[in-house]
């Protein structure tokens, strides 16, 4: 992908997480990709993928997903962002959170996202969840 194409690629990804359509964030992987969030177990093909987006859209039913940058870099690229929201799904704490973070991915034969390791601030996001 050229720096247009991937800037092209990562605003339709933000969208994607805005829509409240978690299986359009899933499209943006290989059908066997991976997510892994903050070192965790990784969320492995397009129905695990959606099942993580979707945990994040119900918990934050008004959440934005901005691109804050996206780049490349040697065997993949990194997109940057930053996510604002209410935890008004269910069970919520009702407090706002932003956070910014960041997504290392590497790309599968097919141009799509093969494997994405994503990193935020856990301790923030949980001292905003909690109201702290």
């Amino acid at each position: 992908m050229n720096t247009e194409e991937l800037g092209t690629f990562g605003a339709r990804y933000a969208a994607a997480w805005c829509s409240q359509n978690a299986e359009s964030v899933a499209a943006f992987f290989e059908e066997k990709g991976s997510l892994e969030i903050n070192a965790g177990l990784p969320s492995v093909s397009r129905a695990a993928i959606t099942a993580a987006a979707q945990s994040f859209m119900t918990a934050f039913p008004d959440m934005i997903v901005s691109m804050d940058e996206v780049s490349a870099n040697e065997g993949g690229a990194v997109f940057r962002w930053t996510l604002v929201g209410t935890n008004s799904g269910p069970g919520g704490t009702g407090n706002r959170v932003r956070i910014s973070g960041f997504e290392e991915w590497k790309f599968g034969k097919n141009g799509l996202v093969g494997e994405s390791r994503g990193h935020f601030d856990e301790a923030d996001y949980q001292r905003q969840l909690s109201g702290r």
